[in-house]
């Protein structure tokens, strides 16, 4: 049987390799991005020059010819299901007994005018890096529109080689759709610290260019005219599935599954970026672009292409990420919105730029969830006492027990239990 993956990434690889675990099968790997499997948050560190584009590929070559993984460059243009081919952009076509679409994501864009000039890009694939890293000879300002994970990520690479950076962010607070005020106002002044110009409440009106096509300046909604040679669009992702919906895939912003990652066509699934799942679990969201979901959901489809019935089973919800030198955790659903039969407590560092929130059920006490900034908590231990629903109370009387800080580094444990 021949199973083709389509897509690279962290879902597709690890499809890969659970596959050739658990049988016999042909496998082939197919990318139109890059030969081989890299680290995608990575990325912004081969720029800083912190590692080189081989440092990001956590498999030695030799590693998928030895597992007997084919490796095919190339850019699908379209599924046809009712013949089980692939038609390429070159016009050859694939077989396959057996499809896992594991396709990814694509940066968003909202109709800016000049979105499409030279010198505008998201920041996602590898292909962007090679076009930010070309645009920054002799760039004199940046402009990076939209707050999220990447926004900030692309910011501190410009600001690793002193390029001059404006941040145009259209909340009242960056991220606070996410993080609660006392955090999301912690990384507002985190950000101008690093002398990042950040404008809240400001959104991208257009984009100009000169008579090369180039962009050379930006316009906002608040009438201001910023000079610039690159522009960052970094307003969120959406599924890489535009190519596919002249199929008879079921897609709605994403590919349709179930809890066996089962698209509604025989032989078909799909893991990752990309997916939409149709009933998704208690506590999670339909559309989850993050690593570890990618991961999970690619092996899991693994055991579904090689007939052994496994459920899509992602346990309880959990993200990390880096606001420049800023760690930041969160387990369970802790966001900007508390539902009205929860409460949290919240402690901050005096000098420090440290915090730790902690949810849980007015009535019951039992702890929900757990956002810490410039913290590392034990995951096992988070995530223990959210699915025993320990009370608040224990858990702060325990916290010692979820530090997950380097061994010399102070210890804050005891410091929220004064709370209670």
């Amino acid at each position: 049987m021949h199973i083709v993956i389509l897509g690279n990434g962290i879902a597709g690889i690890t499809a890969a390799r659970h596959i050739r675990k658990l049988s016999d099968h042909r496998i082939t790997v197919i990318s139109g991005e890059s030969d081989y499997f890299f680290s995608r948050p990575a990325l912004m560190y081969i720029y800083m020059g912190h590692m080189k584009k081989e440092h990001t590929e956590p498999y030695e070559r030799w590693f998928w010819k030895k597992n007997r993984i084919e490796l095919h460059k190339g850019w699908v243009e379209q599924v046809v299901p009712e013949k089980k081919r692939l038609i390429f952009a070159d016009g050859s076509e694939m077989h396959y007994d057996k499809l896992l679409l594991a396709t990814g994501s694509r940066p968003n864009k909202f109709g800016w005018p000049g979105q499409d000039l030279d010198g505008v890009h998201g920041f996602y694939s590898l292909q962007d890096l090679e076009a930010i890293e070309y645009h920054s000879k002799n760039l004199q300002q940046a402009v990076i529109v939209g707050g999220g994970l990447i926004g900030i990520e692309l910011a501190e690479m410009f600001r690793s080689r002193n390029i001059p950076v404006i941040f145009l962010v259209r909340e009242k607070s960056y991220w606070d759709m996410v993080l609660p005020p006392e955090e999301s106002e912690m990384i507002n002044r985190h950000i101008r610290e690093h002398h990042i110009d950040l404008r809240l409440e400001t959104e991208l009106k257009e984009i100009w260019g000169d008579e090369q096509g180039k962009a050379k300046m930006v316009v906002t909604s608040k009438g201001d005219k910023i000079r610039c040679g690159f522009v960052g669009l970094t307003a969120g992702v959406h599924p890489n599935v535009d190519f596919l919906r002249l199929s008879s895939l079921e897609i709605d912003r994403g590919i349709l599954v179930d809890e066996y990652l089962q698209t509604n066509i025989e032989d078909i699934y799909a893991a990752g970026d990309c997916v939409q799942l149709r009933k998704p679990p208690a506590g999670r969201r339909p559309i989850e672009a993050v690593w570890y979901v990618g991961r999970m959901m690619g092996e899991t489809a693994a055991y579904n292409l090689c007939g052994q019935a496994r459920k899509y089973e992602p346990g309880t919800w959990f993200n990390s990420a880096k606001f420049l030198d800023i760690e930041y955790q969160v387990y369970g659903q802790l966001t900007a919105h508390i539902p009205e039969e929860q409460a949290t407590i919240y402690w901050e560092h005096s000098k420090e730029k440290k915090s730790l929130r902690i949810a849980y059920d007015k009535r019951t006490r039992a702890v929900k969830g757990f956002l810490s900034m410039g913290l590392r908590l034990r995951h096992l231990q988070c995530e223990a006492w959210i699915q025993s629903e320990t009370p608040v109370d224990k858990v702060l009387q325990n916290l010692k027990a979820a530090n997950f800080d380097p061994e010399f580094f102070p210890d804050w444990s005891k410091e929220p239990a004064k709370l209670i």
